[in-house]
């Protein structure tokens, strides 16, 4: 949500005014039809605008969730970290997040994931199979942490 937040308003209150600075000085050249910066700053305006209401949305329809407020600790929700192990007892160890929050390399994964989806409300030791682009894989819980 801060992260949304902070986008919106870098967009609103300092992208978008030099933006539309730069429009009303080149109106005030003369002939439009030619002229690029008028054109691109027209063009990035409507995408400034676009963004912003994307981003007004989200902020919307968005609740914070604090995981350490989970009532259940013992099953996987959001915001959990969970430890996983598969069938070569390789693990890992992933925290479920927004969607707007993912990244992979940080081992955090989106609630809508495939990997999410099969994890919600596991318990410590179940077995979860998860559906991937390249096959089935079966995963362990070994862990759930709520920090």
């Amino acid at each position: 949500m801060a992260a949304l937040k902070a986008r919106y308003d870098h967009l609103l209150g300092k992208e978008r005014p030099e933006i539309v600075e730069i429009v009303s000085w080149a109106a005030g050249n003369g002939d439009r039809s030619e002229n690029g910066d008028y054109i691109y700053g027209r063009k990035r305006m409507r995408e400034i605008d676009r963004e912003l209401a994307y981003l007004s949305r989200r902020m919307k329809a968005l609740r914070v969730v604090d995981p350490v407020n989970q009532p259940d600790k013992t099953r996987v929700f959001f915001g959990a970290q969970v430890e996983l192990a598969d069938e070569d007892d390789a693990r890992q160890t992933v925290r479920l997040v927004g969607d707007d929050e993912q990244d992979a390399s940080a081992g955090r994964v989106g609630w809508s994931s495939p990997i999410a989806k099969a994890l919600r409300g596991a318990h410590l030791g179940d077995v979860r199979t998860v559906r991937l682009p390249g096959g089935t894989k079966e995963w362990g819980v070994m862990g759930i942490i709520y920090d």
